[in-house]
């Protein structure tokens, strides 16, 4: 059949999964902006550029504002010095954490880079005296609960909750899984601080983990809060005197926050936070209409079309790594930067294996803009994420149905 009339079939089976999609999207909207008009936004704030030492950047501030009353949270920070998610996590970690204290993650391995900070390079959070242990996940990849409450101490300072799949098969997060395991935290002792790895998750459901309950978030603006639009940068949300610690890890003791000189357009930042729960609509209903269509091929995907979501993230498994690549490969060439662009594994800081990364993207590693990448490693999965527009993803939903009918001649 022709594969915009396969689209098209596709379409009217998941007309009710696109409206939920919708209604969240609407209710973020909602949500990002009465924020904007509660700190009431000036055009001025896009650009009080800052030098030297950033004192009393106002658009910082109100950004910064911005996000806190967003991500519900006491306080806030949001910068473009921090160069990735794993930069606000590590962050967060190396602010919080001492000698003696325990650090547990509750969904098992962390995903690679975030492995090295932990436990694995010099200088890492293990040698530096702090205890890490990992809770597995149950047989169907998800929070073992029981497990939990069996070896989590009262002693423990903080728990650690990646709410992306990562580079693994198992569900994501749901604020409702968060939920549940912040209260089974809480009940083991409340003074346990629950971290959570928000990337990949902001906005793809109505409510955020801090709403329920968690103490600290933190992602990266090149991903989902972003909208596309920031051109680099992080965030960190929570309590207020968990943020500050962190701040003083990111400047220096006594100085905090107050210091960061802006000397980017703040408009991109602004402008992407308020367009971002359109834009995670339009990459989650691509992610639905590519799981959707490659089912029905016989691919096997997770999470299926019909599955409840926690992040944007769809990883499509294949029996070797040529598939991955070449899969990897249409997404690349149906790219609006460097489309004509070869892929191959290579290495990358931060991971062991080799890596491939389609990526044509107007920002540089931006996976809110539609990308793909995988690492050589069994399963092997190829892991889609993004895309500015349904339109975008709609097309590049036509290149991979050719691909496969060509496979079958």
């Amino acid at each position: 059949m022709d594969p915009i009339k396969t689209i098209r079939l596709a379409e009217k089976v998941l007309a009710e999964n696109f409206a939920q999609l919708e209604e969240t999207a609407y209710l973020n909207q909602a949500k990002v902006l009465k924020a904007f008009q509660k700190n009431q936004v000036r055009d001025y704030h896009f650009h009080t550029y800052s030098s030297g030492y950033g004192y009393n950047d106002l658009g910082r501030e109100v950004l910064e504002s911005i996000y806190a009353q967003v991500f519900s949270a006491p306080s806030a920070i949001v910068r473009s010095q921090i160069v990735s998610g794993t930069h606000a996590i590590s962050a967060c970690l190396f602010g919080i954490l001492r000698p003696g204290d325990e650090l547990v993650s509750l969904t098992g391995a962390p995903y690679d880079t975030l492995a090295g900070i932990i436990k694995d390079l010099p200088g890492c959070l293990s040698n530096q005296g702090i205890k890490y242990r990992e809770v597995p996940l149950d047989q169907e990849g998800k929070p073992h609960f029981e497990a939990i409450q069996q070896n989590l101490s009262a002693q423990c300072r903080m728990v650690i909750l990646q709410r992306s799949r990562g580079y693994s098969l198992r569900p994501a997060l749901t604020v409702q899984d968060i939920e549940a395991l912040v209260k089974l935290v809480k009940s083991i002792n409340k003074d346990i601080i629950v971290f959570v790895d928000n990337c990949y998750g902001e906005f793809v459901e109505e409510l955020e983990p801090l709403d329920m309950g968690a103490d600290l978030i933190a992602g990266s603006l090149i991903k989902n809060p972003g909208g596309g639009l920031a051109p680099a940068g992080g965030y960190i949300c929570g309590r207020s005197d968990l943020v500050e610690q962190i701040s003083w890890h990111l400047t220096a003791p006594g100085l905090g926050k107050e210091l960061g000189a802006g000397l980017v357009d703040k408009r991109w930042f602004y402008q992407g936070l308020f367009i971002a729960p359109h834009t995670v609509l339009q990459a989650l209903k691509g992610s639905i209409l590519l799981a959707y269509l490659l089912e029905q091929e016989g691919y096997q995907v997770s999470p299926r079309w019909n599955e409840t979501r926690g992040d944007i993230v769809q990883a499509v498994i294949f029996d070797d790594p040529l598939q991955v690549l070449k899969f990897c490969q249409v997404i690349q060439n149906s790219s609006p930067v460097d489309s004509d662009v070869k892929l191959e594994y290579g290495r990358l800081p931060g991971y062991k294996d080799g890596i491939v990364m389609a990526a044509g993207t107007f920002v540089q590693g931006s996976s809110i803009e539609l990308s793909c990448d995988a690492p050589r490693r069994s399963p092997y999965c190829a892991y889609l994420q993004g895309g500015l527009s349904y339109e975008h993803i709609r097309y590049t939903a036509v290149q991979i149905l050719n691909m496969i009918n060509e496979q079958r001649l």
